[in-house]
């Protein structure tokens, strides 16, 4: 099995398209040339997720299963072009 790689990266507040140009015009060809095979993906759907926590049936679950994580994080993946 290969090994595979999640970086998470906080991108500053509206250069979210300045990065992903400077990111596929230098890091991406880098990284293929030293034989990396490259996928990439943005976080999506917060506006979602967040009806979905305040609706009244997730509220009132009981028990809530929540209860037993102790750490986590979650990312909504939307596919990001990486040609």
């Amino acid at each position: 099995m290969s090994e595979r790689q999640l970086p998470v990266y906080k991108i500053a507040d509206g250069h979210v398209d300045d990065f992903a140009s400077e990111w596929r015009a230098a890091v991406l060809p880098l990284r293929r040339q030293f034989g990396f095979t490259v996928e990439a993906w943005t976080d999506s759907l917060k506006v979602a997720d967040l009806a979905y926590y305040a609706s009244p049936e997730r509220v009132a679950m009981d028990p809530d299963p929540a209860r037993w994580i102790e750490d986590s994080m979650t990312l909504a993946l939307t596919p990001f072009p990486t040609t």
